[in-house]
């Protein structure tokens, strides 16, 4: 595709449960001298969709939202939304509005005066600015406080204007860089709720940048995860957790035994383990999830596998715990079982079906 052009039939295909496409990004590259922050990014973002970016610190996922809002420049690659090239927009001209980590409101502004600043700036219409401010804060349920100062209200309620004043724009996209990082673990996670309880009601994209693994699962349609400035794996939070890509992907999200086995005439073996599987002779590696690991049961069950270990560490979850077991060879397997129910000898079993095939994460720079 090049710069004169508009995205084919391909690009603007629908994406998810029947939604057109939005945003498309294509092959987005950038550097900072010979620092490489994002390698060849493409991906596609639905309309009314949750998408999360999720990573680590210095993946390249802020960088990636600053391209789409328009206050970094790609080194190269294109951004397109609805039709026409986005990065060649300045930002004031892309319906694109952004949530910071820091919220930015203006003190000496009252939550009304701060919802309102953009519409007065852009010389709307009193009248306009009054109804269209009073709807974003209703949205947000901050009416209440539409008087007050940034000051005299709380974290999670200036998260709350900040939302506001990002909304009684209308953009046809909302971006959103770590905007609950700030908040406490209780307030953190009712927000979660509320977010996207919001985004549903508004019925607008929205791309959400966290590295918090837990708040991309709860709140997000698909998730894009970056790696080392590469995109790792796109997918739905059921999906990228069940069935991940790569070992990189099934370690981030949430916690995995990744089993380095060796195939040969159809058995699969790994230490202490083996199971009958129809691959190819090689080296094969397993995503195994803890909670695919349960406790045998009395007699023998077709096509289980069965192993027995020795409990190392412990690790008290509430309900659950996560537990270390050694078994023979070496071979250690994290277990997730109920709180309280393990021994200090105990065997397991678990279906060879829920071991899944990962590639490797190969280092990156």
């Amino acid at each position: 595709m090049t710069s004169s052009t508009t995205p084919d039939v391909a690009t603007v295909r629908a994406t998810g449960a029947g939604r057109a496409t939005l945003l498309g990004i294509r092959n987005v590259a950038k550097n900072f001298g010979r620092n490489v922050v994002l390698r060849n990014i493409s991906l596609e973002i639905a309309e009314g969709e949750f998408l999360t970016i999720l990573g680590e610190s210095g993946s390249g996922k802020t960088t990636l939202l600053r391209i789409i809002a328009g206050f970094e420049n790609a080194s190269s690659g294109e951004v397109w939304m609805g039709g026409e090239r986005l990065d060649q927009l300045p930002p004031y001209r892309r319906r694109v509005n952004t949530v910071f980590q820091s919220y930015a409101l203006f003190p000496h502004l009252t939550v009304e005066e701060n919802v309102g600043y953009g519409l007065r700036v852009a010389k709307h219409p009193e009248g306009e600015i009054t109804q269209r401010v009073a709807e974003a804060l209703d949205k947000v349920k901050m009416t209440a406080y539409a008087k007050s100062k940034p000051s005299k209200i709380s974290g999670g309620q200036q998260q709350r204007v900040a939302l506001a004043r990002a909304l009684v724009n209308r953009p046809g996209l909302l971006l959103l860089d770590e905007p609950l990082s700030a908040l406490d673990a209780n307030l953190r996670r009712q927000m979660q709720v509320e977010l996207k309880s919001l985004q549903r009601e508004v019925g607008i994209a929205f791309v959400f940048v966290t590295h918090d693994q837990e708040e991309a699962m709860v709140m997000s349609d698909r998730i894009a995860l970056l790696r080392s400035g590469e995109m790792e794996q796109v997918a739905t939070p059921r999906e990228i957790y069940s069935r991940p890509a790569t070992a990189y992907a099934a370690q981030f999200i949430g916690h995995t035994n990744l089993l380095k086995s060796e195939v040969r005439n159809g058995l699969v073996r790994c230490g202490a383990l083996s199971w009958k599987e129809s691959l190819p002779d090689g080296p094969v590696l397993f995503s195994l999830r803890p909670e695919q690991i349960r406790l045998a049961g009395d007699g023998a069950s077709p096509g289980v596998v069965r192993v027995r270990g020795r409990v190392v560490h412990q690790a008290f979850h509430g309900a659950t715990e996560l537990t270390r077991v050694e078994c023979a060879g070496g071979l250690v397997l994290v277990v997730r079982t109920v709180s309280g129910e393990l021994q200090n000898d105990v065997e397991f079993e678990f279906s060879p079906s829920d071991a899944v095939i990962v590639r490797e994460s190969p280092e990156r720079n």
